[in-house]
């Protein structure tokens, strides 16, 4: 038994249980930081060859570390513990705190769970379970934004989730012996008669979940409802179940160009797309929400051309771009709730490291995200793919240069005397975000240290974030207190409201006439016409 396991899935688990207690769920806020730190430990100590089992012969959850969990689990309890700060800061002196406590400690046994998860079931149930306590979170938001955002999310999770358990149904059944276990899963779909199906299934699934443009739009309307702390670790952590699910259920080291070339071009696109339609937004967090799609976009992407080709090193690489995108993402939503007001709006302390990372999505030198993208540069090659992904690095700098002119803004135009959040969470994700992308890069096998500190590497990074900061320039981004064009947040969403209310009217429409059918003086004329027509079609 592996208890550094049990303890990072247990102690969330405990405390949450420990809810049912009004007395206990009172004081419950100030150990949110608390309860994800054994996750960490588990990371720092916790053996990689010992899984935990719960159950017996007949039926048992086992849950063990594999490469790209432990990476993503690691980040992600760093983010866990810095949203718990921020959590209970923004709980504090509020009356009633147990929705967004319970909300906040199930999506957290969710989100523990499936980076530890090794068998199909306790991973499907723990990725309910995780979509069930982040739609709480997003109903822990203001008004009636926050009623659609989460039933929009609750939506097209319960969604999602079916076609993901019609694909694992269909994996598990050419699994050797009917194991349940991942690997054996993953190892076995390449060959199975259903594999095509199965793996269409198992993209689509996991590729709503990711945020994968057109069902994108539950994005931006979920991370711009949520209060600031679940926004960050929703954007950071729980969003990168999905990345994950596709590395270890997808078959490794098999080419499949059917299935990696057409998720590569969609993910491309909405690496694009994102991009640009965040430049249309005013809420900073719903700028960094469409940043989010454009990310997760060119994740898939990669990992897209990495199946294509079969490489080995796709599940490292693509690992190693989450952890940099969950640190960064949740640092910058912290930067939103511990922004200076006022007149300080411009404080160099906190506006140097955000400007710095967050320009590090595009790839600006010597940041995490410059390693990243240099780590992918293999997998994408040196063709459209690689073209497209450079005019992504130029459209991320766009759009976290109009994020940062938004902050700004927002910022200037705060009556508020202090900063509703506190700021040393903001400092030490940002810290984080800076130190341990550099750290992972030389612990897991990514690339050469000298090959990308290399002057050409270097070039070849800094110069589509100058060309977006010249683009920056000549559309007057930074001059603007506005967007140059304005449109609804979730884009598409909001225009599939239209047809919605359509429906509703023509649903109220069907329930009006099916009570007028009911009445007996109507139900009894169309029985007798219908036996009329009945008799005069059968006469001879």
């Amino acid at each position: 038994m592996n208890a550094w396991i049990a303890a990072a899935i247990g102690v969330p688990l405990l405390l949450l249980l420990g809810c049912i207690s009004a007395r206990v769920r009172a004081g419950m806020p100030s150990l949110l930081v608390v309860a994800p730190l054994p996750a960490l430990l588990a990371v720092m100590f916790g053996a990689s060859d010992i899984p935990l089992v719960l159950g017996n012969a007949r039926f048992a959850l086992a849950f063990a570390f594999d490469a790209p969990g432990r990476i993503l689990l690691g980040c992600a309890a760093l983010l866990w513990i810095a949203g718990g700060a921020s959590a209970t800061a923004y709980l504090r002196g509020r009356q009633d705190t147990g929705g967004f406590v319970v909300s906040w400690l199930l999506a957290l046994v969710g989100c523990v769970g499936v980076f530890l998860a090794a068998d199909v079931v306790g991973f499907y149930f723990l990725l309910a379970v995780l979509s069930v306590g982040a739609t709480g979170l997003v109903l822990q938001g203001q008004g009636p934004a926050a009623l659609r955002a989460g039933g929009v999310y609750l939506g097209v999770a319960l969604l999602a989730e079916a076609f993901l358990l019609a694909a694992l149904v269909l994996m598990v059944q050419d699994s050797p012996d009917g194991s349940l276990l991942i690997q054996d899963v993953a190892s076995a779909v390449a060959t199975s008669p259903r594999r095509d199906l199965a793996l269409t299934l198992l993209i689509v699934g996991l590729g709503m979940k990711a945020g994968l443009v057109p069902l994108h739009f539950w994005m931006p309307w979920a991370y711009g409802a949520a209060p600031i702390p679940a926004a960050a670790v929703m954007s950071g952590a729980v969003v990168k179940a999905s990345i994950l699910a596709l590395l270890r259920l997808l078959p490794a080291e098999v080419a499949l160009p059917d299935f990696g070339l057409p998720l590569a071009a969609i993910g491309l696109f909405g690496a694009l797309y994102g991009a640009l339609i965040g430049l249309s937004q005013s809420d900073p967090k719903v700028v960094l929400a469409y940043s989010s799609v454009s990310q997760m976009g060119f994740m898939l992407a990669v990992l897209g051309m990495g199946l294509a080709s079969g490489a080995v090193a796709t599940t490292p690489v693509v690992a190693f771009y989450a952890a940099h995108h969950l640190l960064v993402k949740g640092a910058l939503f912290l930067w939103v709730g511990a922004a200076p007001s006022g007149r300080r709006a411009l404080a160099w302390p906190m506006w140097v490291p955000g400007a710095f990372i967050a320009l590090g999505l595009a790839g600006l030198p010597l940041t995490g995200g410059a390693l990243a993208k240099y780590a992918a540069k293999d997998l994408l090659g040196e063709g459209a793919a690689y073209f497209a992904a450079t005019a992504s690095s130029v459209t991320s700098t766009l759009l976290m240069l109009h994020f940062l002119r938004r902050l700004v803004v927002a910022a200037e135009a705060s009556t508020a005397t202090a900063s509703p959040l506190p700021r040393w969470p903001w400092f030490a994700m940002a810290a984080a975000s800076v130190i341990v992308p550099w750290w992972l890069y030389l612990a897991i096998p990514v690339g050469p240290l000298q090959a990308a500190l290399a002057p050409a590497t270097l070039w070849s990074s800094l110069w589509p974030v100058l060309a977006g900061a010249v683009l920056a320039i000549a559309l007057g981004v930074l001059r603007r207190g506005s967007p140059l064009v304005a449109l609804p947040a979730g884009d598409i969403g909001a225009a599939l409201q239209g047809l919605g209310r359509a429906a509703t009217r023509a649903s109220m429409a069907f329930q009006h006439g099916d009570a007028v059918a009911r009445r007996w003086p109507v139900a009894s004329v169309s029985l007798l016409l219908a036996v009329a027509v009945f008799y005069w079609t059968m006469r001879p």
